[in-house]
């Protein structure tokens, strides 16, 4: 993803400065001395989702987000701590309910909403009278804190989840019980964290400050409460300094690498550009995408994600990328985005959005990887190169494998991402940002509701048409994105071609509009190719990476010392090829669409909807290490003719994929040595 020079970006932050200078005045929008926001999230129910997107939302309902509290002892039932038990009394059912909030009210399912209210009301109507919430401090059963007497339930990051939820359950709802919980836990954090830092208990806390900041400044920007602003400048000052990292040179250095957690770097990420909101300062607001291109080139990976299985581990396409480090660095690009109004933010959602999140669960919402690896030949019961390893299951389907922290948090990724497909403008327009079949209710202008529809099979289509209806003719802008890898979009208004200019990849389109219009975007997606470690390749259309399509065989297995059966997966098909150097000079790439419908899972080997076919070689010398591909070839390699003949391959959506190949060798074919 490239970036502007300086003076250009500069420029751009100037003419932002001035373009949205306005406030909604429909919506919870960031109020002064804030910085005005271009954009404003909505009420939670506010947008629902269509198609294949919907179909998610419902396997998570009938999977384990629906029903984590009857198969996962530790957040089951009414002994755990957040519901005033004596059981886990920190992240885990905090966790769970932070996915499982927005999915409850997104599909209206009185069943999960009955489940959100019992974590809600417990929390609002047991807070204690200084203001401090949760689970009983130092409860019998209740966990310690390692080499401490004190109990995990007064470590100060399990509430900055509940504070998540809470927030979301009143963008449901309304209910202002939220709003004084908030208060007065807010007041008591003031009056606390001088003595009782956040670092504390755990670090965790210290690193992950920029959640609980960020819903100082919502509550802020409902109440006006001036306390609420001297409070986020003390959460700020004890938080990491990621405005640091990010700024700096720390993710780039090797030898060794940072000693930085992987979610916590996702998370981190959106901490410099909440305290924007309140300091003005530029380097708040480039520091997380400074950040973000330096863990690229130290740890990057062609699908978006960096290595780190659990500290930050390079860029080898072997090393693995933890499911929590994908939902939260959604969530923080989610952040991000409607403050800054950045569409890099939107580019780099959909990245991790439509390829490492769906394969990184199983069809039915019922197995997770703990690490995924862009290059995956197999998924077994084997000790990886891993930083964290736990005791080998960590690639294996399953409900505990790895740490059990994924198991709880993954239930976040496809609802908020739901909720942030439209945004109110500044200005009381709409805008959409982020691209995938739903619709929303939006309340523009002076005060009329729009119902708007997204007809498109994006990210596997180029085309995404929405239909607008107003209760009556109003006038407003309505914003869009150009994603950042299209270069000759189209864009028709009632079936007519229309001229437009692009400010920093948004089109806005203003006019009267009335019930019936159409506006059709047109995203013609051409084949890229990128470079990643040891110069390998990989294939891009549009938003997606492709990978080689490689036949598996999935085999259950259990051991008595596990409460879990987990799944392995062994290949069935050939994996080690090179991409021949004559392939990439003729742009031997060819793009196949399946006809018909698309599928309601369309994130399968089965269902794929896009092949691209191109030819390649085998490399023999290239073969399995430890469960993993052995040492990557550096490309053009090899440097002798390799005896294999070409062969026609097939490349599927990496979404799409268990086990694959999506950074290849290149292989010189036409290099001879004496």
């Amino acid at each position: 993803m490239k970036r502007a020079s300086l003076p250009v970006f500069l420029l751009f932050l100037f003419c932002l400065t001035l373009a949205y200078s306005q406030r909604n005045s429909h919506y919870i929008t960031n109020q002064e001395p804030l910085v005005a926001q271009p954009y404003t999230a909505l009420p939670l129910d506010n947008i629902k989702a269509k198609g294949w997107l919907q179909n998610m939302l419902e396997i998570q309902r009938d999977g384990l987000t629906g029903s984590l509290d009857d198969v996962y002892e530790v957040v089951a039932g009414d002994n755990n701590g957040w519901l005033g038990g004596t059981g886990d009394s920190w992240e885990r059912g905090p966790y769970w309910v932070d996915g499982l909030t927005p999915l409850a009210y997104l599909l209206e399912d009185e069943r999960l909403i009955a489940k959100v209210e019992k974590w809600v009301n417990w929390s609002i109507e047991n807070q204690r009278e200084n203001g401090y919430f949760g689970p009983i401090p130092n409860s019998e059963g209740t966990p310690k804190i390692k080499g401490t007497q004190q109990s995990l339930s007064e470590d100060w990051w399990p509430k900055m989840v509940m504070l998540k939820v809470l927030q979301q359950y009143y963008m449901a709802t309304g209910d202002k019980r939220v709003l004084t919980l908030m208060d007065n836990y807010f007041k008591y954090q003031l009056r606390e964290l001088p003595n009782t830092p956040l670092d504390k208990y755990t670090y965790w806390a210290g690193r992950r400050g920029g959640d609980n900041l960020q819903i100082v400044y919502w509550l802020y920007n409902i109440t006006r409460e001036k306390y609420l602003l001297e409070l986020g400048e003390l959460i700020h000052q004890q938080t990491y300094n990621w405005t640091k990292v990010f700024s700096g040179d720390m993710l780039v250095q090797s030898n060794p690498y940072a000693q930085l957690h992987c979610v916590n770097v996702a998370q981190g990420l959106k901490e410099p550009v909440i305290y924007y909101q309140q300091s003005k300062d530029s380097i708040h607001l480039n520091a997380p995408i400074n950040g973000l291109e330096a863990l690229k080139a130290g740890h990057g990976f062609a699908n978006g994600m960096y290595g780190g299985d659990e500290a930050l581990h390079g860029n080898d396409p072997t090393q693995g990328s933890e499911f929590c480090s994908a939902v939260e660095i959604m969530y923080s690009f989610e952040s991000m985005l409607p403050i800054t109004g950045d569409t890099y933010y939107a580019d780099y959602l959909e990245k991790i959005a439509y390829n490492v999140l769906p394969t990184q669960h199983d069809d039915a919402f019922m197995r997770k990887q703990y690490f995924q690896q862009p290059n995956q030949i197999k998924v077994t019961h084997e000790y990886r190169n891993f930083d964290c390893e736990y005791h080998g299951s960590s690639t294996l389907f399953g409900t505990t494998t790895g740490y059990p922290c994924c198991v709880s948090n993954m239930h976040q990724g496809w609802p908020k991402l739901v909720q942030n497909l439209f945004y109110a403008t500044a200005n009381n327009g709409i805008a959409a940002l982020v691209y995938a079949p739903s619709s929303a209710t939006i309340t523009v202008a002076n005060g009329v509701k729009v119902e708007i529809e997204e007809d498109t099979n994006y990210p596997f289509d180029d085309v995404v048409e929405f239909t607008i209806k107003p209760r009556r003719k109003v006038a407003f802008d309505f914003e869009f994105r150009i994603p950042e890898w299209c270069s000759s979009p189209k864009i028709l208004v009632n079936g007519e071609i229309v001229n437009f200019e692009i400010d920093n990849q948004i089109v806005t389109i203003k006019r009267t509009w009335k019930k019936g219009d159409k506006v059709s975007l047109q995203f013609p997606m051409k084949i890229r190719i990128s470079r990643w470690y040891e110069r390998s390749i990989a294939v891009e259309r549009g938003p997606l990476l492709f990978a080689l399509k490689i036949e598996e065989e999935w085999a259950e297995i259990k051991k008595d010392e596990w409460k879990d059966t987990f799944y392995e997966v062994y290949p069935k098909s050939a994996w080690n090829y090179g991409i021949p150097k004559r392939t990439l000079q003729q742009n031997d790439f060819k793009v196949e669409i399946k006809q018909g419908k698309l599928a309601d899972m369309p994130w399968n080997l089965e269902n794929a909807p896009i092949s691209i076919y191109t030819k390649a070689k085998l490399i023999p010398y290239w073969k399995e290490y430890n469960g993993n591909t052995g040492k990557l070839p550096e490309s053009p390699w090899p440097h002798r003719e390799l005896g294999t003949k070409e062969v026609k391959i097939e490349l599927i959506p990496y979404g799409c994929t268990t086990l694959r190949i999506s950074q290849f060798p290149e292989v010189d074919i036409h290099k001879k040595y004496n």
